[in-house]
Order: C-alpha cells, then structure tokens, then sequence
C-alpha cells in the first residue's frame, strides 16, 4: 500500500518558522504532478544549475519536457497568491 502525502499550503510566517527551527510541511507538488500543457510565451531565463539540473532529471524520468515542469511550478505560485490577494 502507498502511502498518501498530501500537501498543505506555506505557513504564513515563514520567517518566524525558520528563525524557531520548526519544520515545514511539504506545500509543493511532487515533480511528476508538474506535467501540463497550456499555450506558452517564449522568454529568455537564467536559472542556476542545480535548479535545471533537477527538473531534466525528473522530466526525463516522466518523459516530458523540464521548461514545462518549471512552468507548472510558476503557476502553481502564482494560483496560491492570487488568491491571497483576492
């Protein structure tokens, strides 16, 4: 049997979490839930390796493309704090 992880939203005061060492839970999909195809606008990007690295890892892993795992990532952002705002 698998064990279900289910993933909750940053705390609010991360700074204050971070400063009483205290753990956060896991708020961030896993990389193969990172996978979706939408229509896209072409940008240039630096990015450090050890990011890059990590996402063609995993998109070799689930045969898709890294740019689309980043993509998923940046949406997944901007959903949580648009609604924030709101």
């Amino acid at each position: 049997m698998r064990k279900r992880i289910i993933y909750t939203e940053a705390p609010k005061n991360v700074s204050k979490v971070l400063v009483n060492e205290e753990a956060i839970a896991d708020f961030l999909p896993p990389p193969e839930k990172l996978i979706r195809n939408d229509p896209k606008i072409k940008i240039t990007i630096a990015l450090n390796n050890e990011s890059v690295n990590f996402f063609k890892k995993h998109a070799r892993k689930n045969n898709v493309k890294y740019q689309t795992m980043i993509n998923e990532v940046l949406d997944k952002y901007v959903q949580k704090y648009n609604r924030a705002i709101v």
